[in-house]
């Protein structure tokens, strides 16, 4: 005993390993650079057990678990927020983890969800295998039939999914028309905005007609995957809204199911967004011009992108993302060509092949331009007049040079579909 007084009134020398855990230097504030930096940690230290018990994270004010937000992430959500137009941002591993993160925080066993016949496809595998086996029901509806979408409506809809444009047919939907429809009949809806990236139009913001009150989605998403990232390098998403209701429903339930992201991707994602709107448009552009060629080609049936008058959907997109400061509108640098049906499935897949710059793969935004051929009748269950059952190729467009994407175009059709 006299042994541990005696050490307890003088210094305690620390071993090496010790003194380099727990060693006092902290690095002085004020170092301001271009970069947000990177805090990495799972365990928070608290000063004391008054502080542990006080804070909370839900509004950003403070820190408690890595899982719950750093200075890195609230950054990261707080500018897509912004972006957007929103007011709150839950950053989830992936683009399809956003979609399954408001599914699951938003229905019960006995709801259902509308998803339009045009969207994501792995949203409609989600509700048709495990929000089915949670008891929770969902139905296809038209994306540019707005009657249709009323009578699925019923007393069991708690969530309508849309989407603008649509993925790999690229219709365009008169999305206010169908939010105006979700608010008249107290359903949420939420809109997958990866197309949109934030920049085409302001969902939270959208304008019915002159003199109208500007209405807007209940909640986005987005796979920051695609032009966010702008590398074809990192899996994120985002739900952002403006409803502190939801924001606080959706935080929570995102907290239980433990999705967090990596800080090296949200460094990745902070050192993109700077260059969004200058790489979007360019890849806008880009596929504007390569799309126009293609219409001049018969091989192709049809060209469907939302910019071009003759796609299903243009006027809608033309009132929703032609303004001021884009008088041309905004487009993503995605569209596809529905090739005549006198070619069968073989031969377009060996034109797929045959491409050299265009490379085999799934998703867009990143500086590559990729290709992938779909058989409409495998992606679509209602009825397109406009389709028929016929093969789609989808062009992503990346930031190479417009002339030898024609070339190579040109040279794939040469061996393959002439």
């Amino acid at each position: 005993m006299e042994g541990l007084t005696f050490m307890a009134n003088k210094p305690q020398a620390l071993s090496s390993s010790t003194t380099t855990i727990h060693h006092p230097y902290q690095a002085p504030d004020g170092f301001a650079s271009t970069q947000v930096p990177v805090h990495k940690g799972s365990t928070v230290i608290f000063p004391n057990i008054a502080a542990m018990r006080e804070r909370q994270w839900l509004d950003k004010s403070s820190y408690t678990y890595g899982l719950h937000g750093t200075p890195t992430t609230f950054t990261l959500e707080e500018r897509l927020a912004s972006l957007e137009g929103g007011t709150h941002c839950i950053l989830t591993p992936s683009g399809l983890a956003a979609i399954a993160q408001v599914d699951l925080a938003l229905l019960k066993t006995g709801d259902e969800v509308l998803i339009p016949d045009n969207a994501y496809a792995p949203n409609q595998s989600l509700a048709s295998s495990e929000l089915k086996n949670f008891g929770i029901t969902h139905q296809r509806y038209h994306p540019l039939d707005l009657n249709d979408l009323a009578q699925r409506i019923n007393s069991k809809t708690r969530l309508v999914w849309l989407e603008a444009a649509g993925s790999v047919t690229m219709e365009f939907p008169d999305l206010v028309a169908q939010v105006a429809l979700c608010k008249s009949r107290g359903v949420l809806c939420a809109l997958d905005n990866t197309w949109g990236a934030g920049l085409a139009f302001n969902a939270f913001d959208l304008t019915p007609g002159q003199g109208s009150e500007p209405l807007g989605v209940d909640l986005t998403i987005q796979a920051l995957t695609k032009y966010p990232s702008g590398g074809g390098d990192v899996l994120m998403g985002s739900i952002v809204t403006r409803d502190e209701t939801l924001a606080r429903t959706i935080k929570l339930s995102h907290m239980r199911l433990g999705t967090g992201v990596g800080a090296n991707d949200v460094e990745t994602l902070l050192r993109s967004l700077p260059t969004l709107e200058m790489r979007y448009t360019t890849q806008d552009k880009n596929a504007r011009q390569l799309a126009r060629w293609c219409e001049s080609q018969s091989v192709f049936a049809q060209v469907l992108h939302p910019a071009l008058e003759k796609s299903q959907g243009h006027m809608h997109w033309h009132k929703l993302c032609v303004n001021e400061k884009y008088p041309d509108g905004l487009s993503a640098g995605i569209f596809s060509v529905v090739v005549d049906n006198r070619f069968s499935l073989a031969r377009v897949d060996a034109f797929c092949d045959a491409l050299r710059i265009f490379k085999i793969g799934y998703s867009w935004g990143g500086p590559m331009s990729l290709v992938v051929p779909y058989q409409t009748n495998h992606i679509r269950t209602l009825s397109t007049s406009h389709l028929q059952g016929a093969t789609v190729v989808r062009f992503c467009i990346g930031l190479e040079d417009v002339v030898d994407l024609v070339a190579d175009i040109e040279q794939a059709l040469s061996r393959t579909l002439v």
